[in-house]
């Protein structure tokens, strides 16, 4: 590649940039819509740990995933800003098939209160429209689940298996359902008695689906027709299948961390990553001179673009993870400073500028590659079997290497060529060299 195409492609990557830290300024005003997301270590609330008895589960992740999308609604119903529910694996070498919920409730530091926000297990009911439905919503649009309905005594233990069928002439989606002898009775008799009504399927207080029945069901089995595509349908089964076969919870651990603390712990965070930052640019400018000062705006860069991937997935920022950004700063200059060192090496071989640098990325790549890949190894197997706060870490530390590389072989690499003289003075090696070399 040549000289312009060198300072044409620099043009373009520093006004890529330019526009990406506008886009993390504007994004830091209020109401922004990427706002960065931070975890309770450092905003401050409660943290409950379950413990989820899956061992009468076959598929553990479908009722996990099922566990967390209810718990999810019924700390949405509460109104408790940006919740975090996750859920956990008890670790590969545990052996322990116990699983995880891992709830964040920012704002509420009353351990009692976030507890009764949660609850236990979700329920699954089937519950007959109130005949006066209409009225009521005219009176009052908000009105609760017991006005709108009425319960019939029929819950989710009595119900065998939901599955998703298809119509065989339409090929529509149907989600069908099997009672066991005692629900098939109890559902005979509400479908005899209640025909033309609306039956209201309802898990842990929300309404999943509201059919009206057609005619009296006496063999336990029923279906519910709608427009259903195949993945609303599946959902439906899920939800009800661990609606009917609810996962056991106990809350295991709690933690509460005041808005004070995490205010500080942020801060600090921040504030060594600011001081370190300086002390960093100015070894680099002051030992590896005009190179140096290229590396720290290929680090300005490389912070840039790290932050702006960490707002738009977005990834939940706590003090680990904030920690392992820094730690991912210190790697992407270890690769500069491998360059630099290797262009060195060649210019005490009389090379000329130029040429030098071309062989210090060329040799230094190998060391690159090789130090990342046990990094991004390292930080894989800690996101895989690490704890929530362990993940934090992997997972910035994670992104941050992979950003750091691109940054150092395609960033730096592209600044520095296109201010790289094709002809070499005394004054010009100087600027280039490193350290006490001249």
């Amino acid at each position: 590649m040549g000289l312009g195409k060198h300072i044409y492609l620099s043009a373009v990557l520093l006004a890529v940039f330019i526009f990406l830290g506008y886009f993390l300024v504007v994004e830091q005003r209020p109401g922004a819509k990427f706002p960065f997301s931070f975890g309770l270590d450092l905003v401050g609330g409660t943290e409950l740990v379950y413990k989820a008895d899956t061992s009468k589960v076959d598929d553990t992740r479908g009722a996990m995933e099922s566990l967390k999308e209810v718990i999810e609604r019924r700390v949405n119903i509460f109104g408790v800003s940006e919740p975090l529910v996750q859920t956990e694996s008890a670790g590969l070498v545990s052996g322990n098939k116990d699983e995880r919920l891992i709830v964040g409730l920012p704002g509420i530091t009353d351990i009692d209160q976030a507890v009764a926000l949660i609850g236990q297990t979700p329920l699954l009911e089937f519950r007959l429209a109130s005949p006066n439905t209409e009225e009521i919503l005219k009176a009052n649009p908000e009105a609760p689940l017991d006005k709108l309905f009425v319960p019939t005594g029929l819950s989710g233990r009595y119900l065998s298996r939901a599955r998703v069928e298809f119509n065989p002439s339409t090929g529509a989606a149907l989600v069908g359902l099997e009672f066991n002898k005692e629900g098939g009775e109890l559902f005979a008799k509400i479908t005899r008695e209640h025909k033309g009504e609306v039956l209201g399927i309802v898990l842990d207080g929300a309404v999943l689906s509201a059919p009206v029945i057609v005619d009296e069901i006496n063999d336990g089995k029923a279906q519910i027709t709608g427009s259903f595509t195949p993945v609303e349908a599946k959902d439906l089964v899920r939800n009800l299948n661990y609606g009917a076969l609810p996962v056991p919870i106990t809350l295991s651990t709690s933690e509460t961390v005041g808005a004070t603390l995490g205010e500080a712990a942020l801060n600090s965070g921040v504030r060594a990553g600011i001081i370190g930052f300086i002390a960093l640019s100015l070894f680099l400018i002051l030992w590896y001179r005009l190179p140096g000062l290229v590396s720290v705006v290929a680090l300005v860069s490389y912070i840039i673009l790290s932050l702006v991937i960490f707002k738009l997935i977005p990834i939940t920022l706590t003090a680990a993870g904030i920690a392992g950004f820094i730690l991912s700063i210190g790697m992407a200059v270890d690769a500069n400073v491998l360059i630099f060192e290797r262009t060195k090496e060649e210019l005490k071989k009389n090379k000329n500028i130029h040429d030098s640098l071309h062989e210090g990325f060329k040799r230094a790549w190998l060391s690159i590659r090789d130090s990342n890949i046990s990094s991004i190894i390292t930080a894989v197997v800690l996101f895989w079997l690490g704890t929530s706060a362990v993940k934090g870490f992997a997972l910035t530390l994670g992104i941050g290497v992979l950003i750091s590389m691109f940054t150092a072989i395609t960033v730096s690499r592209t600044f520095l060529f296109a201010i790289a003289p094709r002809t070499d003075t005394q004054t010009k090696r100087f600027f280039f060299s490193n350290g006490f070399h001249k």
